[in-house]
């Protein structure tokens, strides 16, 4: 018996030895071994020049309107589908009104002052002809029907301007599309120029991005890109259809319009992307790739799988690039020597053994 507590001994003291001041547990994987099949890592020559942007509709609009006043009703509401020429929103008229009937009556009078200097002169013009009237009082019945003329054509012209005033107090589609945003609520004060509501025609979209002088020259109009959109994990091409200039307010940047081929692939506006300008770099470096489909994600962090040197699946985590196509760029954390798990047949996690197929 004291041989067996001897050996007991023994063992614990060895294990805390070997562990040191620090104890652990070191689980030994029993579980079956995993196939797996790996690809050595791609390289890359970086020859294009890449610029972000956001992502907005060709077609878009803030509403605002000329007038000032209270907002009555607003007839839409945010993401809501809406047809050209429909109403919106409607903003108190009342002075409004009130000159338009002060301008109706004006125009009544000078109806009624033209109509009878027009018989005046008529008459006169008669007279004069049978030389029942002299000269200076048909001056004076044309300088009366004159005048009656350009009152009468000032007020209609007023109430040309009151008319064209009404459609700012009922803010009106200037196209069919969507309502993307609202600044304003009823009861609320409306000013000159102040946005009201943003719509935008959905279908067609685009994206500005800022390029360097140094790269400007390069990018032509006509030329085929493509736009990465890292939120939908997707690749777009587009047509660059406007290259700037000028770069007196943006700092040294020129801005280039890219128009997106979105016909197979759900874009919304505001998103954020990277155009990939396939011009002739002056200096080139390697870049390291790996396919996407082996990347492992756990919240903000992005990795893979490699084999150790014990034939186990060991996770290495990464700091990923720009996307090309079904491949990534691995900015740290890889080396191009290096191989990765691309697809395994059964489930991997850190430490699990593997077998290389």
């Amino acid at each position: 018996m004291r041989n067996i507590y001897l050996v007991i001994a023994f063992t614990v003291s060895t294990t805390i030895l070997s562990c040191g001041d620090k104890t652990e547990i070191v689980r030994q994987d029993t579980g079956p071994t995993v196939a797996v099949k790996v690809n050595s890592v791609a390289t890359g020559s970086n020859s294009f020049l890449s610029a972000s942007g956001k992502i907005e509709a060709v077609q878009s609009a803030n509403l605002s309107t000329r007038m000032m006043g209270f907002v009555t009703k607003v007839h839409i509401k945010v993401g809501e589908e809406v047809r050209k020429g429909q109403l919106l929103l409607s903003i108190n008229n009342a002075d409004l009104s009130a000159k338009s009937a002060q301008i109706n009556a004006r125009i009544t009078e000078a109806t009624v002052a033209y109509r009878n200097a027009e018989k005046d002169y008529t008459r006169f013009r008669n007279l004069f002809a049978d030389s029942s009237a002299s000269q200076k009082e048909l001056d004076d019945m044309t300088g009366r029907f004159e005048m009656a003329k350009a009152q009468l054509e000032a007020t209609e012209q007023m109430k040309k301007e009151v008319v064209s005033q009404f459609s700012y107090t009922n803010i009106r589609a200037p196209f069919s599309g969507v309502i993307t945003n609202k600044f304003i609520d009823e009861g609320a004060m409306a000013n000159p120029g102040i946005p009201l509501m943003a719509m935008e025609a959905p279908g067609i979209f685009g994206i500005t991005a800022s390029v360097p002088e140094s790269e400007i020259s390069e990018i032509k109009t006509g030329s085929k890109v493509t736009v990465v959109v890292k939120s939908i994990k997707e690749s777009i091409s587009g047509e660059v259809t406007e290259v700037s200039t000028s770069a007196r307010n943006t700092g040294g940047q020129y801005l280039v319009k890219v128009i997106l081929d979105t016909s197979s692939v759900a874009i919304l506006s505001g998103m954020y992307a990277t155009v990939q300008f396939p011009v002739k770099r002056k200096t080139q470096s390697k870049a390291i790739l790996v396919a996407k489909d082996a990347i492992v994600t756990k919240g903000q962090l992005s990795g893979l799988y490699t084999v150790s040197e014990s034939n186990t699946a060991l996770l290495r985590w990464l700091r990923l690039g720009r996307t090309f196509g079904d491949q990534v760029e691995v900015l740290s954390g890889l080396s191009a020597e290096e191989s990765y798990i691309i697809s395994s047949g059964g489930k991997l996690y850190n430490g699990v053994k593997v077998s290389i197929q």
